[in-house]
């Protein structure tokens, strides 16, 4: 279980991230939509340094060349995590990941399943029962929910691999708005809780990495930021210090001030 860096009092071991039973290095995991071009996109990802790359199977079209080729640019050099992105029904998004088994690529798979268009907010219910069943059929589902513990706790008793509360509505770039009930899920589960949706910038992921989370997974502020590859780089470099930080262990918040030097008397 993690432990938030305001209460931490001894050194806590770090340990690797891992999902489905792999192990990775990075805790950073990038989407694939909104780039100018192909090559923009291969080289944000690579400079990302992601070991994992998320792709909305229903949004792909590999009758055009062009996500033809970013889908073969992706399996050669990254894991493959399928998602359900724009399934509004619990029918919809396990037919999608049914798909990716066929295709080879769905041991795991984000289940995203929105509940209103406006604010693309999750429908936490249909979420839920789609983790059951597809758990029962043998997938490992990376779930994305609300900032809710109770649910967060629901869909690990259903299966799940791990939860991934929402920082913000997707593509907002708003940040990370609920530390307090992410810290919250942090305690209620015992699978990696991975921060999904709302990061803009890289201070987000810094902050997001500091209260112990196993990692991000983030899209828009990489390529909608004004220079994506370097964008992208940030990111890594958050990550790494945010979760640094994490195991260090701030120092305590005090009310007032503490000399740096103090005078000792002699």
């Amino acid at each position: 279980m993690s432990v938030s860096p305001l209460t931490q009092t001894t050194a806590i071991e770090d340990q690797p991230l891992v999902l489905a039973g792999k192990t990775y290095r990075s805790r950073l995991i990038v989407g694939t939509g909104k780039y100018r071009s192909i090559e923009e996109a291969e080289e944000a990802l690579r400079a990302s340094g992601a070991e994992i790359v998320t792709v909305a199977l229903r949004r792909m079209d590999f009758s055009k060349p062009e996500d033809k080729s970013l889908y073969s640019i992706l399996e050669n050099r990254f894991d493959i995590l399928p998602n359900t992105a724009g399934c509004h029904t619990r029918e919809e998004a396990i037919r999608i990941a049914r798909l990716a088994a066929e295709m080879g690529i769905g041991a795991m798979i984000k289940l995203e399943v929105i509940g209103d268009p406006k604010t693309l907010l999750p429908d936490v219910v249909e979420t839920l029962e789609a983790t059951k069943i597809l758990v029962k059929e043998g997938f490992k589902v990376l779930a994305y929910t609300n900032d809710d513990p109770v649910m967060a706790r629901k869909l690990q008793d259903a299966g799940a691999a791990s939860v991934m509360p929402l920082g913000s509505p997707i593509g907002s770039g708003q940040g990370i708005l609920n530390f307090n009930n992410i810290r919250l899920i942090l305690e209620a589960v015992e699978v990696p809780v991975i921060v999904d949706a709302g990061v803009g910038t890289a201070s987000d992921v810094a902050l997001a990495m500091e209260i112990g989370i196993a990692g991000v997974l983030l899209n828009s502020g990489i390529a909608l930021a004004h220079e994506p590859v370097r964008m992208a780089h940030a990111m890594r470099l958050a990550c790494e210090a945010g979760r640094q930080a994490y195991l260090a262990g701030r120092m305590p918040k005090r009310r007032y001030a503490g000399a740096s030097s103090p005078i000792l008397d002699v």
